[in-house]
């Protein structure tokens, strides 16, 4: 099994920034892609960004040049730099994390509880 933990969500006033953070631990052999998912109260779940073992990204348009996904592979860490934040990234923000637990076994799904961000003044 393994485990994901958010951090870092909090409330910010319109043009701030946060940085979120996420932790895998558990029995992991390898970790592909890490992204991070929102989402807002009556909206549906909508993928932020994610970032591949090699370091690939992709980014929602509405967060481009705003936000800078990373990972510390070595820590088996993601992280979600949110620069000015806007009322409409409040959301609930999760991770993901794409694991292999075993050279044999194949690639699971495993998501966080989530962080809640609410950008209000």
């Amino acid at each position: 099994q393994v485990q994901l933990v958010e951090s870092g969500g909090g409330l910010v006033q319109p043009g701030g920034s946060l940085r979120l953070s996420c932790a895998a631990s558990g029995t992991i052999f390898s970790i592909n892609t890490m992204g991070w998912y929102r989402q807002a109260p009556g909206k549906q779940r909508e993928l932020v960004a994610f970032i591949t073992s090699g370091g690939s990204t992709n980014y929602l348009d509405s967060v481009k040049g705003r936000f800078t996904i990373s990972r510390d592979s070595a820590k088996n860490t993601v992280y979600l730099q949110m620069n000015n934040l806007k009322p409409e990234d409040t959301a609930l923000y999760s991770c993901n994390a794409v694991v292999k637990h075993s050279v044999v076994l194949p690639w699971y799904n495993y998501w966080g509880q989530g962080t809640q961000v609410t950008v209000s003044s």
